[in-house]
Protein backbone atom coordinates (compact mmCIF):
# COMPACT_ATOMS: atom_id res chain seq x y z
CA UNK A 1 0.00 0.00 0.00
CA UNK A 2 1.04 3.74 -1.14
CA UNK A 3 0.61 6.63 -1.74
CA UNK A 4 2.76 9.31 -3.53
CA UNK A 5 2.57 12.99 -2.90
CA UNK A 6 4.45 15.67 -4.95
CA UNK A 7 4.44 19.73 -4.77
CA UNK A 8 4.00 21.81 -7.70
CA UNK A 9 6.28 24.72 -6.22
CA UNK A 10 10.51 23.42 -6.88
CA UNK A 11 11.40 26.02 -4.06
CA UNK A 12 9.92 24.70 -1.30
CA UNK A 13 8.78 21.09 -2.94
CA UNK A 14 8.47 17.78 -1.43
CA UNK A 15 7.30 14.53 -2.16
CA UNK A 16 6.16 11.96 0.36
CA UNK A 17 5.65 7.96 -0.25
CA UNK A 18 3.84 6.43 2.36
CA UNK A 19 4.06 2.86 2.70
CA UNK A 20 2.19 0.11 4.86
CA UNK A 21 4.80 -2.14 5.15
CA UNK A 22 3.20 -5.22 7.29
CA UNK A 23 -0.25 -5.47 7.94
CA UNK A 24 -2.36 -8.03 10.73
CA UNK A 25 -5.69 -7.66 12.23
CA UNK A 26 -5.62 -4.48 14.17
CA UNK A 27 -2.44 -3.49 13.85
CA UNK A 28 0.48 -2.11 10.83
CA UNK A 29 3.83 -1.30 10.17
CA UNK A 30 4.57 2.20 7.82
CA UNK A 31 7.48 3.66 6.19
CA UNK A 32 7.51 7.19 5.47
CA UNK A 33 9.85 8.05 3.10
CA UNK A 34 10.24 12.10 2.46
CA UNK A 35 12.11 13.76 -0.40
CA UNK A 36 12.94 17.56 -0.58
CA UNK A 37 12.43 19.01 -4.29
CA UNK A 38 13.19 22.21 -2.95
CA UNK A 39 15.54 24.62 -1.06
CA UNK A 40 18.18 22.56 1.63
CA UNK A 41 16.15 21.85 5.04
CA UNK A 42 17.64 22.13 8.27
CA UNK A 43 14.77 20.56 10.72
CA UNK A 44 11.58 19.34 9.74
CA UNK A 45 8.05 18.40 10.56
CA UNK A 46 5.61 16.52 8.69
CA UNK A 47 2.10 16.99 9.31
CA UNK A 48 -0.95 14.61 8.05
CA UNK A 49 -4.09 13.53 9.12
CA UNK A 50 -5.14 9.46 9.14
CA UNK A 51 -8.55 9.06 7.63
CA UNK A 52 -9.70 6.42 9.69
CA UNK A 53 -8.94 6.85 13.12
CA UNK A 54 -5.50 5.05 13.19
CA UNK A 55 -3.30 5.90 15.82
CA UNK A 56 0.53 5.73 16.36
CA UNK A 57 1.92 3.16 18.58
CA UNK A 58 5.22 3.34 17.93
CA UNK A 59 8.01 5.64 15.87
CA UNK A 60 11.87 5.47 15.14
CA UNK A 61 13.83 8.09 13.73
CA UNK A 62 11.31 10.88 14.62
CA UNK A 63 9.10 12.20 17.41
CA UNK A 64 6.02 12.60 17.00
CA UNK A 65 2.66 13.96 18.63
CA UNK A 66 -1.17 13.09 17.99
CA UNK A 67 -4.38 14.91 18.80
CA UNK A 68 -6.98 12.85 17.37
CA UNK A 69 -6.40 12.15 13.34
CA UNK A 70 -3.70 14.60 13.24
CA UNK A 71 -0.67 13.61 13.22
CA UNK A 72 3.10 15.80 13.51
CA UNK A 73 6.17 14.15 13.08
CA UNK A 74 9.94 16.23 13.91
CA UNK A 75 13.29 15.35 13.10
CA UNK A 76 16.11 13.74 15.50
CA UNK A 77 19.17 15.47 15.87
CA UNK A 78 20.96 12.86 13.44
CA UNK A 79 18.45 13.63 10.41
CA UNK A 80 17.88 17.25 10.77
CA UNK A 81 18.89 18.20 7.71
CA UNK A 82 17.90 17.39 4.07
CA UNK A 83 19.64 18.84 0.92
CA UNK A 84 17.98 19.90 -2.20
CA UNK A 85 17.07 16.36 -4.01
CA UNK A 86 17.75 14.38 -0.95
CA UNK A 87 15.44 12.18 1.40
CA UNK A 88 14.99 11.31 4.93
CA UNK A 89 12.52 8.57 6.73
CA UNK A 90 11.34 7.05 9.41
CA UNK A 91 9.04 4.01 10.70
CA UNK A 92 6.18 3.37 12.87
CA UNK A 93 4.18 1.14 14.04
CA UNK A 94 -0.01 1.72 14.34
CA UNK A 95 -3.13 0.96 15.34
CA UNK A 96 -6.55 0.85 13.73
CA UNK A 97 -10.16 -0.33 13.79
CA UNK A 98 -12.22 -1.64 10.35
CA UNK A 99 -9.72 -0.21 7.92
CA UNK A 100 -6.30 1.59 7.34
CA UNK A 101 -6.68 3.33 4.13
CA UNK A 102 -3.36 5.79 3.29
CA UNK A 103 -3.87 9.71 4.62
CA UNK A 104 -4.84 11.65 1.44
CA UNK A 105 -2.22 14.58 1.98
CA UNK A 106 1.14 15.35 3.75
CA UNK A 107 2.31 18.93 4.46
CA UNK A 108 6.16 19.38 5.31
CA UNK A 109 7.57 22.81 7.19
CA UNK A 110 3.48 24.26 6.01
CA UNK A 111 3.74 23.04 2.63
CA UNK A 112 1.62 20.54 1.46
CA UNK A 113 3.15 17.79 -1.08
CA UNK A 114 -0.09 16.88 -3.33
CA UNK A 115 -0.85 14.46 -5.97
CA UNK A 116 -2.25 11.58 -6.65
CA UNK A 117 -3.02 8.65 -4.18
CA UNK A 118 -2.84 5.07 -5.32
CA UNK A 119 -4.70 2.93 -2.17
CA UNK A 120 -4.27 -1.24 -3.06
CA UNK A 121 -7.29 -2.91 -1.26
CA UNK A 122 -5.05 -4.37 2.03
CA UNK A 123 -5.06 -7.92 2.78
CA UNK A 124 -5.56 -7.97 6.85
CA UNK A 125 -4.83 -11.54 7.52
CA UNK A 126 -1.19 -10.56 6.64
CA UNK A 127 1.14 -12.61 9.44
CA UNK A 128 2.97 -10.16 11.48
CA UNK A 129 7.30 -10.19 11.25
CA UNK A 130 9.05 -12.84 14.26
CA UNK A 131 8.35 -8.85 15.97
CA UNK A 132 6.67 -5.33 14.32
CA UNK A 133 8.89 -3.68 17.36
CA UNK A 134 12.33 -5.18 17.18
CA UNK A 135 14.63 -4.04 20.44
CA UNK A 136 15.58 -0.86 18.54
CA UNK A 137 12.62 0.42 17.80
CA UNK A 138 11.56 -0.14 21.36
CA UNK A 139 14.37 1.81 22.27
CA UNK A 140 13.12 4.56 19.57
CA UNK A 141 9.91 4.74 20.88
CA UNK A 142 11.15 5.53 24.41
CA UNK A 143 13.21 8.45 23.29
CA UNK A 144 16.30 6.58 23.76
CA UNK A 145 17.41 5.46 19.97
CA UNK A 146 20.26 2.64 19.22
CA UNK A 147 23.25 4.56 18.01
CA UNK A 148 25.19 0.52 17.81
CA UNK A 149 23.30 -2.50 17.08
CA UNK A 150 25.28 -6.44 17.02
CA UNK A 151 23.85 -9.62 16.53
CA UNK A 152 24.78 -13.07 14.83
CA UNK A 153 21.63 -14.35 15.35
CA UNK A 154 18.74 -12.13 14.11
CA UNK A 155 17.69 -8.45 13.16
CA UNK A 156 17.13 -5.71 16.02
CA UNK A 157 15.32 -3.57 13.86
CA UNK A 158 11.75 -4.44 12.46
CA UNK A 159 12.96 -3.28 8.99
CA UNK A 160 16.73 -4.51 8.79
CA UNK A 161 17.45 -6.79 5.90
CA UNK A 162 20.90 -6.29 5.47
CA UNK A 163 24.08 -8.24 6.36
CA UNK A 164 24.39 -9.50 10.42
CA UNK A 165 27.90 -10.20 10.23
CA UNK A 166 31.14 -11.33 7.48
CA UNK A 167 33.20 -14.74 7.67
CA UNK A 168 36.33 -15.91 6.65
CA UNK A 169 37.11 -19.32 5.52
CA UNK A 170 40.58 -20.50 6.17
CA UNK A 171 40.59 -22.86 2.73
CA UNK A 172 41.25 -19.91 0.64
CA UNK A 173 40.63 -16.84 2.74
CA UNK A 174 37.48 -15.86 1.16
CA UNK A 175 34.69 -14.28 2.94
CA UNK A 176 31.08 -14.48 2.88
CA UNK A 177 28.35 -12.11 4.40
CA UNK A 178 25.39 -13.49 6.02
CA UNK A 179 21.82 -12.00 6.18
CA UNK A 180 19.10 -12.91 7.20
CA UNK A 181 16.06 -15.44 6.18
CA UNK A 182 13.51 -11.93 5.92
CA UNK A 183 13.85 -8.40 7.01
CA UNK A 184 13.27 -8.10 10.38
CA UNK A 185 14.18 -11.90 10.91
CA UNK A 186 16.80 -14.41 11.48
CA UNK A 187 20.16 -14.92 10.28
CA UNK A 188 20.47 -17.27 7.32
CA UNK A 189 22.51 -19.61 8.96
CA UNK A 190 22.46 -22.38 5.84
CA UNK A 191 24.58 -19.72 3.91
CA UNK A 192 27.37 -19.66 6.41
CA UNK A 193 26.80 -23.89 6.79
CA UNK A 194 27.27 -24.28 3.06
CA UNK A 195 30.03 -21.52 2.85
CA UNK A 196 32.12 -23.27 5.40
CA UNK A 197 31.63 -26.48 4.70
CA UNK A 198 35.09 -28.80 4.31
CA UNK A 199 36.82 -26.18 6.24
CA UNK A 200 36.86 -23.46 9.41
CA UNK A 201 35.53 -20.56 9.23
CA UNK A 202 36.04 -17.27 11.36
CA UNK A 203 34.01 -14.09 12.14
CA UNK A 204 35.68 -10.84 10.80
CA UNK A 205 33.06 -8.33 11.06
CA UNK A 206 29.68 -7.89 12.80
CA UNK A 207 28.05 -5.40 11.10
CA UNK A 208 25.75 -2.37 13.20
CA UNK A 209 22.02 -2.65 12.03
CA UNK A 210 21.66 1.26 13.30
CA UNK A 211 22.92 3.03 9.83
CA UNK A 212 25.73 4.63 11.88
CA UNK A 213 28.45 2.12 10.37
CA UNK A 214 29.73 1.22 14.07
CA UNK A 215 31.05 -2.16 12.88
CA UNK A 216 32.90 -4.53 14.81
CA UNK A 217 36.21 -5.91 13.77
CA UNK A 218 39.11 -7.47 15.12
CA UNK A 219 40.55 -5.91 17.68
CA UNK A 220 44.23 -3.70 17.38
CA UNK A 221 47.05 -4.02 19.81
CA UNK A 222 46.23 -2.06 23.14
CA UNK A 223 48.39 -0.90 26.22
CA UNK A 224 48.30 -4.73 27.11
CA UNK A 225 49.73 -6.79 24.55
CA UNK A 226 47.71 -8.70 22.15
CA UNK A 227 48.51 -12.74 21.83
CA UNK A 228 48.37 -13.00 17.98
CA UNK A 229 51.74 -11.84 15.36
CA UNK A 230 51.42 -7.85 15.29
CA UNK A 231 49.79 -7.58 18.42
CA UNK A 232 46.20 -7.91 16.79
CA UNK A 233 43.59 -10.27 18.98
CA UNK A 234 41.83 -13.51 17.56
CA UNK A 235 38.84 -13.73 15.59
CA UNK A 236 36.13 -16.30 16.77
CA UNK A 237 35.17 -19.33 15.60
CA UNK A 238 32.07 -19.09 13.28
CA UNK A 239 31.09 -22.47 14.74
CA UNK A 240 31.75 -22.18 18.28
CA UNK A 241 28.55 -21.36 19.56
CA UNK A 242 25.69 -22.97 17.78
CA UNK A 243 22.28 -21.88 19.11
CA UNK A 244 18.39 -21.42 17.68
CA UNK A 245 16.12 -18.37 17.99
CA UNK A 246 12.67 -18.91 17.30
CA UNK A 247 13.48 -22.55 15.95
CA UNK A 248 15.97 -21.01 13.46
CA UNK A 249 19.50 -22.38 13.37
CA UNK A 250 22.19 -19.20 14.28
CA UNK A 251 25.47 -19.08 15.49
CA UNK A 252 27.07 -16.45 18.61
CA UNK A 253 30.31 -15.17 19.16
CA UNK A 254 32.35 -17.29 20.94
CA UNK A 255 35.17 -15.50 23.06
CA UNK A 256 38.23 -17.68 23.75
CA UNK A 257 40.76 -16.25 25.65
CA UNK A 258 43.06 -14.07 23.25
CA UNK A 259 39.78 -12.92 21.42
CA UNK A 260 38.62 -9.44 21.23
CA UNK A 261 36.29 -6.88 18.67
CA UNK A 262 36.61 -3.35 18.52
CA UNK A 263 35.50 -0.04 16.78
CA UNK A 264 38.16 3.13 18.11
CA UNK A 265 36.45 5.30 15.29
CA UNK A 266 32.74 5.11 15.86
CA UNK A 267 29.53 7.38 15.41
CA UNK A 268 27.22 8.79 17.93
CA UNK A 269 28.85 6.61 20.71
CA UNK A 270 28.31 8.56 23.73
CA UNK A 271 31.27 10.44 25.36
CA UNK A 272 32.04 12.42 28.24
CA UNK A 273 29.15 12.43 30.82
CA UNK A 274 26.94 11.89 28.05
CA UNK A 275 23.86 9.36 29.01
CA UNK A 276 23.52 5.91 27.19
CA UNK A 277 22.38 2.81 27.81
CA UNK A 278 23.31 -0.92 26.66
CA UNK A 279 21.93 -4.04 27.06
CA UNK A 280 23.75 -7.90 25.51
CA UNK A 281 22.49 -11.23 25.67
CA UNK A 282 25.51 -13.90 26.67
CA UNK A 283 25.79 -17.49 27.90
CA UNK A 284 25.27 -17.42 31.16
CA UNK A 285 27.11 -20.39 31.73
CA UNK A 286 30.43 -19.24 29.49
CA UNK A 287 32.99 -17.82 31.91
CA UNK A 288 36.25 -16.87 33.57
CA UNK A 289 37.92 -15.13 35.98
CA UNK A 290 39.77 -13.36 33.61
CA UNK A 291 39.94 -10.17 32.43
CA UNK A 292 38.04 -8.76 30.66
CA UNK A 293 34.88 -10.21 28.98
CA UNK A 294 32.65 -6.77 28.31
CA UNK A 295 30.64 -4.92 25.79
CA UNK A 296 29.93 -0.98 25.63
CA UNK A 297 32.11 2.05 25.30
CA UNK A 298 35.70 2.20 25.80
CA UNK A 299 39.00 3.94 25.37
CA UNK A 300 39.26 5.30 21.44
CA UNK A 301 43.02 4.71 21.83
CA UNK A 302 43.06 0.91 22.98
CA UNK A 303 45.14 2.13 26.22
CA UNK A 304 43.89 2.55 30.03
CA UNK A 305 43.40 6.54 29.70
CA UNK A 306 41.97 7.10 33.87
CA UNK A 307 38.64 6.29 36.01
CA UNK A 308 35.82 6.73 34.14
CA UNK A 309 36.90 6.85 30.12
CA UNK A 310 35.14 3.50 29.94
CA UNK A 311 31.51 2.31 30.51
CA UNK A 312 30.74 -1.40 29.34
CA UNK A 313 28.83 -4.40 30.74
CA UNK A 314 31.22 -6.79 32.10
CA UNK A 315 30.15 -10.99 32.83
CA UNK A 316 32.39 -13.11 34.96
CA UNK A 317 34.01 -14.21 37.94
CA UNK A 318 37.18 -12.52 38.61
CA UNK A 319 37.57 -10.59 42.25
CA UNK A 320 40.45 -8.12 41.77
CA UNK A 321 37.96 -5.43 41.71
CA UNK A 322 34.12 -5.24 42.09
CA UNK A 323 32.24 -8.65 42.88
CA UNK A 324 28.84 -9.79 44.50
CA UNK A 325 27.13 -12.69 46.42
CA UNK A 326 28.01 -15.94 45.64
CA UNK A 327 30.84 -17.42 43.68
CA UNK A 328 29.85 -15.37 40.54
CA UNK A 329 29.56 -14.83 37.85
CA UNK A 330 28.15 -11.35 38.39
CA UNK A 331 27.09 -8.76 35.83
CA UNK A 332 29.36 -5.81 36.20
CA UNK A 333 29.71 -2.29 35.17
CA UNK A 334 33.61 -1.97 33.61
CA UNK A 335 34.61 1.50 34.22
CA UNK A 336 37.94 1.67 33.96
CA UNK A 337 40.55 0.57 36.59
CA UNK A 338 37.64 -1.13 38.32
CA UNK A 339 34.71 -3.19 37.88
CA UNK A 340 32.07 -1.85 39.96
CA UNK A 341 28.65 -4.02 41.34
CA UNK A 342 27.29 -1.05 43.30
CA UNK A 343 28.53 2.02 45.00
CA UNK A 344 31.26 0.43 46.92
CA UNK A 345 34.67 -0.81 44.92
CA UNK A 346 34.87 -3.87 46.29
CA UNK A 347 32.38 -6.13 47.52
CA UNK A 348 27.89 -5.13 47.29
CA UNK A 349 25.52 -7.32 48.96
CA UNK A 350 23.15 -6.71 46.26
CA UNK A 351 24.49 -7.81 42.96
CA UNK A 352 23.77 -12.06 42.99
CA UNK A 353 25.31 -14.55 41.27
CA UNK A 354 23.82 -15.24 37.76
CA UNK A 355 24.17 -17.83 35.49
CA UNK A 356 21.13 -18.16 33.43
CA UNK A 357 22.02 -20.13 30.01
CA UNK A 358 20.92 -17.33 27.94
CA UNK A 359 21.28 -13.88 30.21
CA UNK A 360 20.46 -10.41 29.53
CA UNK A 361 22.69 -7.90 31.25
CA UNK A 362 22.20 -4.39 31.42
CA UNK A 363 24.53 -1.34 32.16
CA UNK A 364 23.40 2.72 31.72
CA UNK A 365 24.39 5.42 32.86
CA UNK A 366 24.29 9.19 32.90
CA UNK A 367 25.56 12.17 34.98
CA UNK A 368 25.87 10.71 38.57
CA UNK A 369 23.62 8.20 38.29
CA UNK A 370 23.96 4.41 36.72
CA UNK A 371 22.14 1.14 37.32
CA UNK A 372 22.84 -2.80 36.88
CA UNK A 373 19.75 -4.96 35.47
CA UNK A 374 19.96 -7.88 34.18
CA UNK A 375 17.34 -11.29 33.88
CA UNK A 376 16.99 -14.66 32.08
CA UNK A 377 16.85 -14.18 28.33
CA UNK A 378 14.48 -17.22 28.13
CA UNK A 379 11.98 -15.97 30.73
CA UNK A 380 10.44 -13.52 33.09
CA UNK A 381 10.93 -9.62 34.08
CA UNK A 382 14.60 -7.97 34.61
CA UNK A 383 15.36 -7.32 37.95
CA UNK A 384 17.45 -4.11 39.38
CA UNK A 385 20.55 -5.11 41.10
CA UNK A 386 21.73 -1.55 41.47
CA UNK A 387 20.82 1.94 40.52
CA UNK A 388 22.21 5.18 42.29
CA UNK A 389 24.54 7.65 42.12
CA UNK A 390 28.55 7.01 40.71
CA UNK A 391 31.11 5.22 42.59
CA UNK A 392 32.39 6.54 45.82
CA UNK A 393 36.10 6.39 44.42
CA UNK A 394 37.42 9.44 42.72
CA UNK A 395 37.50 9.81 39.05
CA UNK A 396 34.32 8.22 38.50
CA UNK A 397 32.13 11.65 38.18
CA UNK A 398 31.90 13.45 36.00
CA UNK A 399 32.58 10.01 33.58
CA UNK A 400 34.80 10.59 30.57
CA UNK A 401 33.87 8.34 28.31
CA UNK A 402 35.72 8.48 24.72
CA UNK A 403 32.80 6.35 22.74
CA UNK A 404 34.92 3.18 21.56
CA UNK A 405 32.96 -0.06 21.46
CA UNK A 406 34.57 -3.11 22.25
CA UNK A 407 33.41 -6.91 22.25
CA UNK A 408 35.49 -9.46 24.77
CA UNK A 409 37.66 -7.29 26.15
CA UNK A 410 38.85 -4.40 28.92
CA UNK A 411 39.39 -1.02 27.62
CA UNK A 412 42.88 -1.27 27.60
CA UNK A 413 42.71 -4.79 24.95
CA UNK A 414 43.02 -7.01 28.08
CA UNK A 415 42.13 -10.10 26.79
CA UNK A 416 42.25 -13.12 29.25
CA UNK A 417 38.56 -13.40 29.37
CA UNK A 418 36.30 -15.95 28.14
CA UNK A 419 32.29 -15.73 27.45
CA UNK A 420 29.87 -16.33 24.15
CA UNK A 421 27.58 -13.23 22.72
CA UNK A 422 24.74 -13.39 20.83
CA UNK A 423 23.16 -9.48 20.54
CA UNK A 424 23.77 -6.25 22.07
CA UNK A 425 23.25 -2.56 21.40
CA UNK A 426 24.23 1.19 22.51
CA UNK A 427 21.90 4.01 22.99
CA UNK A 428 21.55 7.61 22.59
CA UNK A 429 20.54 8.79 26.27
CA UNK A 430 19.61 6.76 29.75
CA UNK A 431 16.61 4.10 28.88
CA UNK A 432 13.52 4.04 31.30
CA UNK A 433 13.14 0.87 33.15
CA UNK A 434 10.06 0.33 31.14
CA UNK A 435 11.83 0.04 27.87
CA UNK A 436 14.15 -1.82 29.04
CA UNK A 437 11.09 -4.27 30.46
CA UNK A 438 9.71 -3.99 26.87
CA UNK A 439 12.76 -4.99 25.27
CA UNK A 440 13.29 -8.05 27.57
CA UNK A 441 9.85 -8.98 27.02
CA UNK A 442 10.72 -9.06 22.66
CA UNK A 443 14.33 -11.10 23.84
CA UNK A 444 12.08 -13.58 25.81
CA UNK A 445 9.69 -14.00 23.01
CA UNK A 446 12.76 -14.29 20.18
CA UNK A 447 12.84 -17.62 21.89
CA UNK A 448 16.64 -18.37 22.10
CA UNK A 449 16.77 -22.20 22.62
Amino acid sequence: MAGTHVASAVAAGCQVTYTVTNQWPGGFGANVSVNNLGDPINGWKLTWAFPAGQTITQLWNGTYTQSGSQVTVSNVSYNAGIPSGGSTGFGFNGAYTGSNPVPSSFALNGVTCTGGVSTPTPTPTVTPPPSSNQPCDIYAAGGTPCVAAHSTTRALYASYNGSLYQVRRSSDNATQNIGLLSAGGYANAATQDSFCAGTTCLITVIYDQSGRGNHLTQAPPGGFPGPAPGGYDNLANATAAPTTVNGHKAYGVFVAPGTGYRNNNTNGVARGDQPEGMYAIFDGTHYNGGCCFDYGNAETNSRDNGNGTMEAIYFGNIKVWGYGTGNGPWVMADLENGLFSGVNPGYNANDPTVNHRYLTAIVKGEPNHWSIRAGNAQSGNLSTYYNGARPNVAGYNPMKKEGAIILGIGGDNSHGSAGTFYEGVMTSGYPTDATENAVQANIVAAGYR
